[in-house]
């Protein structure tokens, strides 16, 4: 008996300090769509701090909390479903001035250096590519965003509203982000990702197919290998 109560304590501490770590300090998700390739791939597993962005309380001078800045990547609650949480970069702050030229953000009418962005090939599309300029029938769009945004558009530019964050997919051409259904309010926003834990190899929608290899490999090792993008684990994410 004394060895199964000191069984049941261990296992309580682990739980305990195992929602604590996931209720308030990180929280593992993992990445299904190619919305941020290639900065995070499908089948990324991401550990996301929730710290960093934290109202600071009593606190701020142990923890590391800041204010939420461009080019963020941040993991949030979607607006229109807050079950789900959806992971993007932010390129508008609050008062900011947003558009895009040929898919190229622009803000506060400067042109913003994005080497993390991937312009896939893809079909052309004007609204996509030289928002908010153009108006779209895309059944894509919200429509109670469609709506919205043509009350905070002057002279071609997208005003971002206080508390509010304008964000896009790195994979500009691939993604479903601010452009088709809005802003993100700030209490959404539940911290950005640490780091990649795991990677598990597996198909994105925008792969090509490889050629064919002639290395012959059916054994379990050889498996075992394909299985995971091994350099990618404990890679930090920015």
């Amino acid at each position: 008996m004394p060895h199964l109560l000191d069984t049941v304590r261990s296992t309580l501490i682990v739980i305990v300090v195992a929602l604590f770590i996931i209720g308030f300090l990180a929280q593992p998700f993992r990445i299904p769509s190619e919305s941020m390739e290639r900065t995070l791939l499908v089948g990324d597993f991401l550990l996301v701090d929730k710290v960093a962005f934290a109202p600071p309380g009593i606190w701020n001078w142990l923890l590391p909390y800041r204010n939420i800045a461009r080019h963020d990547i941040v993991v949030f609650h979607f607006p229109l479903d807050s079950e789900e949480h959806v992971v993007k970069r932010v390129i508008g702050v609050p008062r900011d001035e947003v558009t895009l030229e040929k898919g190229v953000a622009v803000v506060n009418n400067t042109p913003q250096a994005e080497p993390y962005d991937v312009f896939e090939r893809a079909d052309s599309d004007e609204y996509r590519d030289q928002f908010p300029r153009y108006t779209t029938d895309d059944p894509a769009v919200d429509p109670h965003w469609r709506e919205q945004m043509h009350g905070l558009v002057e002279n071609a530019h997208l005003r971002v509203p206080t508390q509010s964050y304008f964000v896009l997919g790195d994979n500009r051409n691939h993604s479903r982000d601010s452009r088709y259904w809005g802003f993100v309010p700030r209490q959404n926003i539940e911290g950005t990702p640490l780091v990649i834990y795991f990677s598990v190899r597996e198909p994105s929608a925008t792969d090509t197919l490889p050629l064919p290899s002639d290395r012959l490999g059916n054994s379990v090792g050889d498996r075992w290998v394909d299985f995971a993008r091994w350099d990618r684990i404990l890679r930090t994410v920015h």
